[in-house]
């Protein structure tokens, strides 16, 4: 995957280092295709991964996040991760 967009991203000034070095580096990694099932593990690991290393993101940062990780996949792709943010926040509602 190309990162090249984060790079000098204004976006990320505001950004802790461990937070930026944790999103480039599930950025590198390979998630693309892959079904709803696959997307939201993938999500849920790195959320696990991130609350071990006691980082939290605020609803902005998440946002921030999704949004970026997201310039790099494809149409379908974006509709699904779409659909699974959607699904989440309906879910996270119903709390």
């Amino acid at each position: 995957m190309n990162l090249d967009f984060l790079k000098g991203n204004p976006a990320l000034n505001n950004i802790s280092p461990e937070k930026l070095q944790f999103l480039m580096d599930f950025a590198s990694q390979n998630h693309s295709g892959g079904d709803m099932k696959s997307m939201a593990n993938t999500m849920m690991n790195a959320a696990n991964n991130a609350r071990s290393q006691g980082m939290t993101f605020s609803n902005t940062e998440t946002e921030l996040l999704i949004e970026i990780l997201k310039q790099n996949m494809s149409e379908e792709e974006r509709k699904k991760a779409d659909q699974m943010l959607k699904m989440m926040r309906t879910f996270g509602k119903k709390r």
